[in-house]
Parts: C-alpha cells; structure tokens; sequence
C-alpha cells in the first residue's frame, strides 16, 4: 500500500488572472509580458506576503494563493485591486491590465506544495464570473468577513 504526503485543511484561496489577456498579448507580446511581471513583482507578490499568503503557482497571466485568513485574503484582493487603479497612468484604456479575482474559504488538499480540490475549483470559477477589476467572493467568504473589511 502506498502512503502519500497529502493532508487536508481549510484555507482561503484566491484565485486571479488578466481578463482579455490573449487579446493583450496578440497586441502587445513583450510589452504586455513585461508590464505585467512588474505588476507581480511591485505590487501582487508584496500584497501577498503582507496579508501572510503563499503564491501556490503562477499560471502566466495569473496565480492561485492560499491564506490561513479569509479577512487577509479578501483584504489582499482588495489592495491589489485599489493600487492597479494607480499603474499604467499613461497605457490606453483598451490596453491596460485589469486583474479578475475570486476568493472562496474551503477545504483543500495539500500535497508537495499544491493544493487541490472543490475548494480551489469554486475560487477559480468565482474569478472567472469577476469583472475586470472586481472581486467576486462566494457566500462563505461573504458571511466571513461581513462588517470586517471595508
């Protein structure tokens, strides 16, 4: 019988990608490529470490990220969203990069750094139904943090 590293746990997961990414590369590959690392760097990545999350993969043109706290991570997607207001000043509209993000607290499980499972799939679906530029959290997220982020 095989023994395997996996374990359970709850977390809040967000999930994040560029809306209208193919169409930005095909317009731009390098200068879309580039702007978009700088956002990762300068602004996504820190918000992660400050609020205590974890970049559990990039996918390109966006991540997944787990936090122990579903207030953290609500507040995390809100930072990122606020200070993308503020990037690109002088990049026409049409071209500008605009994050979706979905935030869902379930369970997970964890193995060799991964997470996996329905926890995850929700976030990811909830991402997808966010506009650009918005937040789109499930019903859990929403009873969790009501009255404790602004």
């Amino acid at each position: 019988m095989a023994t395997t590293s996996a374990t359970r746990r709850l977390a809040a997961i967000l999930a994040a990608d560029v809306a209208g990414y193919s169409r930005l590369m095909e317009a731009d590959e390098e200068g879309t490529h580039q702007r978009l690392q700088a956002h990762f760097r300068q602004l996504v990545d820190p918000k992660i470490a400050e609020h205590r999350g974890r970049i559990v993969k990039n996918t390109g043109d966006g991540l997944l990220a787990e936090f122990p706290s579903v207030v953290d991570a609500v507040r995390c997607a809100a930072e990122v969203q606020r200070g993308m207001l503020d990037r690109e000043p002088d990049v026409p509209d049409d071209r500008r990069i605009r994050f979706r993000i979905g935030v869902n607290l379930g369970d997970v499980i964890a193995e060799g750094g991964d997470i996996f499972g329905d926890g995850v799939n929700v976030a990811a679906r909830l991402e997808a139904l966010a506009a650009p530029g918005g937040i789109c959290v499930s019903r859990t997220v929403h009873e969790q943090i009501r009255e404790r982020v602004v």
